[in-house]
């Protein structure tokens, strides 16, 4: 019988101590010198901390279940339900459709069905592409390996998904203050767009949970997803007063998943037992 118990406090200080003193390291340098490759280096070390402590926990866990669940969720494809998938990536696509029709109420361009030629960042000259690819990976071992099971472990997936909404939008507080960085330029175009950036990762989270939960709680199901988010909301030309009127839609559409789920998000079974309780 497994005893377990995750620690979401010691994870998420930890994943924070590191990563904040990272960036907020690669954020002085690359003010003073931008330059300068040590804030590069710094940058990506913090986006390594997740999956690293994620790792770091389930090892030093002495629970042979959670070191099991752990290599099942991340290559386990038996847990990976195609439709579901394939679905989340369309609602996507629909999302962002919406967005852009109604942003056209609103004055905005209809070059925004475009698909962009580039990005709308680099760092340090690295493939933003292979940039994007990378977050995806690292950040989704460290988000569903270890952290949402820490926080469902006590509550039900609706209050883990507005907690970890909020914690996962916070931990990427430094990098507005990183030159280069996606959230460095939306921030000095207006500070409503880091307000939104912030408003908008609650609703995707709980996408985010459905992914995950829906796949047997699948590392790689997450990371697919993750990926072509991302993939999405920098290929598609939307202006960030689109990006504004995307969050509601997704808010929108957060609702209606919850609603279509009730009783994934509300129920309590897996409180205490996440481990014996694949779903």
């Amino acid at each position: 019988m497994n005893t377990y118990k995750y620690k979401p406090f010691l994870f998420f200080g930890v994943v924070f101590l590191f990563t904040w003193t990272l960036w907020f390291a690669a954020a002085f340098i690359s003010n003073a010198n931008p330059d300068n490759s040590v804030n590069l280096l710094l940058m990506i070390l913090g986006l390594f901390v997740p999956s690293i402590i994620a790792l770091i926990m389930v090892l030093i866990s002495k629970s042979p279940a959670l070191k099991k669940d752990y290599k099942d969720k991340l290559v386990g494809l038996y847990r990976i339900k195609p439709f579901n998938v394939v679905l989340s990536i369309v609602v996507m696509f629909v999302v962002i459709a919406v967005s852009i029709l109604i942003s056209l109420l609103f004055g905005q361009s209809t070059d925004q069905f475009a698909f962009v030629g580039g990005f709308s960042f680099s760092i340090g000259g690295i493939p933003t592409l292979f940039t994007l690819v990378l977050t995806a990976l690292l950040e989704e071992l460290g988000w569903r390996g270890y952290a949402e099971d820490s926080v469902a472990y006590y509550c039900s997936w609706f209050k883990e998904s507005i907690i970890f909404g909020i914690v996962w939008g916070l931990w990427h507080l430094p990098l507005f203050f990183i030159p280069g960085s996606y959230h460095y330029n939306i921030l000095h175009m207006n500070i409503w767009f880091m307000i939104n950036f912030f408003a908008s990762v609650i609703p995707m989270a709980f996408l985010f949970t459905w992914v995950y939960v829906k796949n047997r709680r699948s590392i790689l199901a997450c990371m697919l997803f993750h990926f072509f988010v991302n993939f999405l909301q920098e290929q598609i030309a939307m202006t960030q007063v689109t990006k504004c009127i995307e969050t509601i839609v997704i808010a929108v559409v957060a609702i209606i998943i919850v609603i279509a789920n009730k009783e994934m998000f509300f129920e309590t079974r897996h409180v205490g037992h996440i481990l014996e309780n694949e779903q």
